[in-house]
């Protein structure tokens, strides 16, 4: 196989592995469950068998990958709307632990030994069993977890802390690398002639200064300077 051939393949096994990954949409990455598992290791074989095997006819690698991506498409779409279907294709979330207590079969089940349920609870600040009322195993391999009333943390409400009144609901740039985003400013209904008058009262002159800036929640500017080091 000639350098100029191993080039084709390799672009061409990019943009056909990028087109067919949008169209899959996020779910293969976000939710990676035992059907996205496979699709994804099967996908990115027969990419890499169509970039570098002189054996596999370009075509026939396109053909093969535009036919797994329509089967992983057409099951994401029968999971839509079918529950048996998902049932089978996905599984269930497994109860795990019950009102404080480990259920055994569940693990069994689900191969999940104390060791990695223990790591898993860890990774969400759990560091003891007795704190947990319920944790579920998700499809995804995730534990979804929730604490028994008196472990959970404090929120506002219990302090009877009343919410900002902020104008937006996100902080929202404005600003990046000295250069002004106009259509966020737009949506703010803000303009340039804001921006610079608040930048001359924090005293800045020369918008090349600006790494970053953002319009927080409460309608201030936040500012990043150019050139910050660790000893400022």
């Amino acid at each position: 196989m000639t350098t100029s051939e191993i080039i084709w393949r390799v672009t061409l096994s990019f943009l056909v592995l990028f087109i067919l990954t949008r169209m899959m949409g996020r779910k293969e990455i976000s939710q990676m469950t035992f059907f996205n598992f496979v699709s994804a290791i099967s996908i990115g074989s027969i990419t890499a068998n169509l970039a570098v095997n002189a054996n596999l006819s370009v075509r026939n690698g396109v053909i093969a990958l535009v036919l797994w991506t329509a089967f992983t498409l057409l099951i994401a779409f029968i999971d839509i709307k079918s529950k048996r279907a998902r049932k089978f294709t996905t599984g269930e979330p497994i109860i795990v632990i019950k009102e404080g207590r480990i259920m055994e079969d569940a693990l069994r089940s689900t191969q999940l030994e104390i060791d990695a349920l223990r790591t898993l609870l860890r990774q969400k600040n759990i560091f003891t069993l007795k704190d947990v009322q319920f944790a579920i195993f998700e499809t995804s391999g995730q534990l979804s977890v929730m604490k028994y009333e008196n472990n959970q943390p404090v929120t506002k409400k219990d302090l009877n802390i009343l919410p900002k009144n902020n104008i937006y609901p996100l902080a929202t740039e404005v600003i990046t690398d000295g250069k002004i985003n106009t259509n966020n400013l737009q949506r703010l209904g803000k303009n340039k002639d804001w921006l610079y008058l608040q930048l001359q009262n924090m005293g800045i002159k020369d918008i090349d200064q600006i790494f970053y800036a953002e319009v927080l929640p409460n309608g201030s500017l936040y500012i990043d300077k150019k050139d910050d080091t660790l000893t400022n």
